[in-house]
Parts: structure tokens; C-alpha cells; sequence
């Protein structure tokens, strides 16, 4: 097909990999402007633009879809298909209804659960067993149009928000591969009224651990928020990410450590550690990271 392919984040990336490999034809690239990044805040291409720029793909980066050039411009690419997937722009009406068949959204949830911006943080946040991704067909609406093709994962019991999203990525990428061939067989299916639920963007102020929770709500926020934002927790008047932990044995003062292996209390059970993160250093496994700096038994995390 001729595919119009819109996306910006590494997770769009296996999925126009995909495209191109599957043999579709890409009139155009539409993602994000470059934004600044890095210490010297230059601008930087999203992780699209890159990849689309290095299989001399035509890369298109508008600032909005609402104007009238912009849509007379799109809809030039006499596309069969549009496949958008996190491309971080809404779409007019009119550019929805530009390709032959339509825009295909690839979005990472069961819809409709989790609808919205932020899906593989808030299942794990939320101790979802199961996620998955959703091949839809777009309407005006929030994440609302018909479903033409899911398929589920289970979110293993220490995975974080990292993990889950590549495991999700190759999965749409797979998905819509299978969609593209099957279109004209596949039924679109209207998403039911009941179990809708909306994964709203991640506000910082959620990073700040509080040990009070209990430790499985303590294992999900530091697994939902890793690797970004990262939990964070006080050490010592140091701040440190928290980017791994499992749920273990022990009791004791909420932040409090149990041990010196990064077992801390938690308002009920404990959890342990198994990645961190000092600031201005990169993420270290536990035994790595302990190797560096010393928690004995009794430390007690926490504050601001």
C-alpha cells in the first residue's frame, strides 16, 4: 500500500522498520519538529526523523495539521493508508479523511482501557495483569474509534514501564503488519461503553516515593516510572532514582533499611532494590550500584 506513516518517540520506530520491510511504499514521514535536547540544547530529530532520514524517507515536521495548506499538502499524497502511532499531533477531520481507507492508530492498551497519552505507565502503575495493543481505526474522539485487531501480553510481576514498552512496540509493529494485509477481511469492532479508562500524562510530583505505601504499591511505582521520570527517594541528603524492585520479606519503619542489599521497609512488607541511579551517573544494577555507595541496615530513606 501507499502508507503516510506518522510518529515521533523510539517506540514508532520498529513499527515504520516494519512497514518499509513488509514492502509498503511511505509517500511521507510526519513527526515531531526537532526539539532542543542535550546540555547544549540543540535541536534534535525525534528518534523518527533519524530513522526515517537514514532510509531516505521524506520527513515532514509541521508544527499543526489545522491549516488549510498543511491539509491540501497531505492529502496530495494520495495515500491508501495513514499509520499513526504516539506521533504526538491531533488530527483535523479533514486529514482523517484524506487516505483511501483511512488512519490507523497502533495504540499500546486493551482499549478501552487506558485511552490517552500515557498507557504502559499506568497499567503497571495501576497492577494491571495485562496489557496489550490495539489496532484502531481513528475517528475525532480521544483513542474512541473502532478496534480492527488486538492482541495481549502479561506484564511480568518485576517489569518495568522500559521493559514493557519495547515488548509492546514490537508487538504493534507486528500487529499493524498483519492489519495491512488483512484489511479487507477485517471487522471493526466498537469499543464498549463499559471499562473506559484514561491513562493521563505522568506529573512529576508522582516520582517522589513515599515509603508509607504498601510494598506492592511501592514495586509498581518504581516500576511504572522507570526509566522515565524515575522514582526518587532521599538518601542521606543525595537524591537517587529508583528503577527496579521486587516485593520481599521484612517489616520495619516505613524507609527504613533492613539490610545493607537495599531491602527497605515500606508501610506494609518491603521491597528490594535491584537498579538505581545517582544523579549525573547512569542507571547500575544493585550489586554494582551498593559497590559505590553504602546503605547499612537502619539507613532511613526518604524527605526531600
Amino acid at each position: 500500500m501507499r502508507v503516510v506513516f506518522m510518529g515521533t518517540p523510539e517506540f514508532s520506530v520498529p513499527v515504520l522498520e516494519a512497514l518499509v520491510g513488509a514492502g509498503h511504499e511511505i509517500a511521507a514521514v510526519y513527526s515531531q519538529p526537532p526539539r532542543p535536547a542535550g546540555r547544549g540544547k540543540k535541536d534534535r530529530p525525534s528518534p523518527v526523523q533519524a530513522r526515517a532520514e537514514a532510509l531516505g524517507l521524506e520527513v515532514r515536521h509541521p508544527v499543526s495539521l489545522k491549516g488549510a495548506e498543511e491539509q491540501a499538502a497531505f492529502a496530495a499524497l494520495e495515500a491508501d493508508v495513514a499509520v499513526v502511532v504516539a506521533y504526538g499531533l491531533i488530527l483535523p477531520q479533514a486529514i482523517l479523511d484524506a487516505p483511501a481507507r483511512g488512519c490507523l492508530n497502533i495504540h499500546a492498551s486493551l482499549l478501552p482501557r487506558w485511552r490517552g497519552a500515557a498507557p504502559i505507565h499506568r497499567a503497571i502503575l495501576s497492577g494491571d495483569p495485562e496489557t496489550g495493543v490495539c489496532i484502531m481505526q481513528m475517528e475525532a474522539g480521544l483513542d474512541t474509534g473502532p478496534v480492527l485487531l488486538r492482541e495481549a501480553l502479561k506484564i511480568g510481576a518485576e517489569e518495568t514501564t522500559g521493559a514493557l514498552h519495547d515488548r509492546l512496540s514490537d508487538m504493534g509493529a507486528r500487529l499493524i503488519v498483519t492489519a495491512l494485509e488483512r484489511l479487507d477481511l477485517l471487522e471493526p469492532v466498537s469499543q464498549p461503553e463499559a471499562g473506559v479508562t484514561y491513562a493521563q500524562k505522568i506529573d512529576k510530583a508522582e516520582a517522589v516515593l513515599d515509603w508509607g505505601l504498601p510494598a506492592e504499591e511501592v514495586s509498581r511505582r518504581i516500576r511504572g516510572l522507570a526509566p522515565f521520570p524515575g522514582a526518587w527517594t532521599m538518601v542521606g541528603g543525595e537524591r537517587i532514582k529508583l528503577l527496579g524492585a521486587r516485593v520481599v520479606p521484612g517489616e520495619g519503619a516505613p524507609g527504613e533499611a533492613l539490610d545493607s542489599g537495599f531491602v527497605i521497609a515500606c508501610g506494609a512488607g518491603a521491597v528490594q532494590i535491584t537498579r538505581a541511579q545517582r544523579a549525573g551517573k547512569g542507571a547500575q544494577d544493585v550489586e554494582t550500584f551498593l559497590r559505590g555507595m553504602n546503605i547499612p541496615a537502619g539507613t532511613m530513606l526518604g524527605g526531600a
